[in-house]
């Protein structure tokens, strides 16, 4: 469920255009303007009013943004107004540098994108580095971590709705067996969770759960500060319950003295056209308000109006 909110008659790209250029002339750039139109418009939309723009005026849109804006603001702008792939495909790039955020950036990515769309943001990661993700994640991880992000950014998962019961009872006994022997990063554990389908995978869990009286995130806290640990807990809540998944993200972003932006920024980019209103839900369920008001509360300025307007609170 997005929380985008396109309105019923959407001006054509190039009156779009011509209203973004009037923003950034003048004395000073009209951040209401520019929120008014992309925070309003759908990713083909965004793409059409880009080359529109491009056509009109030989310029780059994203350039211009990035002339006429700043701080948080402009990298929600620029992250919003980037084509998805080419979005996630920069923020996959981007994590690489940023040592162990990365991990769970990648992660998010591989886990929560269709097999097509992750197949999308590889060609884009190709196109714009020069290079493919899998050699960027496996050069800039080791170990534990090399094991299971590689192949969880290399396969293209089934996506059906089948489900082999038999499989998932003797996966799930497997799984047990693996994380009571304490063996975390055994081929068995990191296969059945980077390739199995998401509906196979959740069968899988569900027979854990009931066989064996535990979920399988709660047998895998025998070590609650491993940083592996917390990585594979995290990859199957993506994989099963991303709506949790990213409501915590949302709440160690904005619960916490100082607001972690660029999580903030980029889950509210990433998700408003996806799922941002389950997130939303669930947020509200395990705190004591909604996320727009957590959200306007913790921000300012330009930077609170495009969050908002994106997480459909205009007001």
């Amino acid at each position: 469920m997005a929380t985008l909110k396109v309105p019923a008659q959407v001006p054509s790209p190039d009156q779009d255009s011509e209203q973004l250029r009037k923003a950034f002339q003048g004395w000073g750039t009209n951040e209401a303007l520019i929120i008014s139109i992309l925070a309003h418009r759908n990713a083909d939309q965004r793409k059409l009013i880009r080359g529109t723009y491009a056509a009109t005026y030989g310029e780059d849109l994203l350039k211009d943004l990035q002339k006429e804006l700043s701080s948080d603001f402009e990298r929600a702008v620029l992250l919003w107004t980037l084509d998805p792939p080419e979005r996630d495909a920069y923020l996959a790039n981007e994590a690489t540098k940023r040592l162990t955020s990365s991990n769970w950036v990648i992660m998010e990515i591989a886990s929560t994108r269709s097999a097509l769309e992750l197949l999308k943001v590889k060609q884009a990661y190709q196109a714009s580095f020069k290079k493919s993700l899998e050699e960027d994640v496996a050069y800039h991880t080791s170990g534990d971590f090399r094991k299971l992000l590689v192949p969880l950014v290399s396969t293209f998962r089934y996506e059906g709705d089948e489900v082999n019961m038999k499989l998932a009872k003797s996966e799930a006994k497997l799984l047990h067996g693996k994380i009571g022997e304490k063996a975390y990063n055994h081929e068995d554990l990191i296969r059945i969770l980077t390739t199995r389908s998401k509906a196979q995978l959740s069968a899988t869990l569900n027979h854990y759960n009931n066989e064996f009286g535990n979920a399988i995130t709660k047998d895998l806290k025998a070590d609650p500060g491993d940083e592996y640990l917390k990585l594979l807990r995290a990859t199957i809540k993506c994989l099963t319950y991303p709506e949790k998944y990213f409501e915590k993200v949302l709440r160690l972003a904005i619960n916490k003295t100082g607001t972690d932006e660029w999580a903030l920024t980029r889950v509210v980019t990433t998700r408003a056209e996806v799922d941002l209103q389950r997130i939303a839900e669930e947020y509200q369920r395990r705190n004591t308000g909604p996320l727009d008001r957590a959200i306007a509360k913790d921000t300012s300025g330009d930077y609170k109006s495009f969050l908002l307007a994106l997480a459909g609170n205009d007001d």
